[in-house]
């Protein structure tokens, strides 16, 4: 099992969380971008550098994912191709992508795409802040103990036997 972050936009404090977990639980955190993200590093975690271009670290996330890993991407349509794949998939804030909701989010994106192209909307996800990184961190930790038990299960080990 492995993390994986869609890090072009992920904000500092989300990534800084995940940095965090991946240190305490031993997780090996891959984070993909287009450029080189200050401050990832440490055991166990990969700053993979993708080439420039649309989607190349998107491609890159894909070309990784195995079933049991959990992404983290705000891009809606990543988010599709993961679950398609049997990712577990959460944004920034928290949301889980999943088979039940995911089709309703990429006609949202394509609405508020259609209204941008007519200059309506801004297209933001708003500020982000105390708030939304506490409910990221509560969803990111509830999933990511689930992903590991089920990965002990599937081992026929006990969480924290060795």
């Amino acid at each position: 099992m492995k993390i994986l972050v869609d890090a072009d936009s992920c904000p500092v404090p989300v990534r800084e969380t995940i940095l965090r977990a991946a240190t305490r639980t031993g997780i090996r955190a891959v984070f993909a971008a287009n450029r080189l993200i200050p401050g990832i590093g440490g055991d166990g975690v990969v700053m993979e550098l993708c080439p420039p271009g649309d989607d190349s670290a998107d491609h890159r996330i894909i070309s990784l994912a195995e079933a049991g890993d959990l992404a983290i991407t705000r891009d809606i349509t990543l988010a599709a191709r993961l679950v398609e794949a049997a990712i577990t998939v959460i944004d920034d804030r928290g949301r889980i992508f999943d088979e039940e909701n995911i089709g309703e989010c990429l006609s949202l994106k394509d609405f508020m795409v259609g209204l941008a192209e007519y200059g309506l909307g801004n297209g933001r996800g708003g500020s982000y802040g105390k708030k939304e990184l506490k409910t990221f961190a509560d969803s990111f930790d509830r999933i990511l103990s689930r992903l590991i038990r089920d990965a002990h299960s599937a081992q026929g080990k006990a969480p924290g036997s060795a």
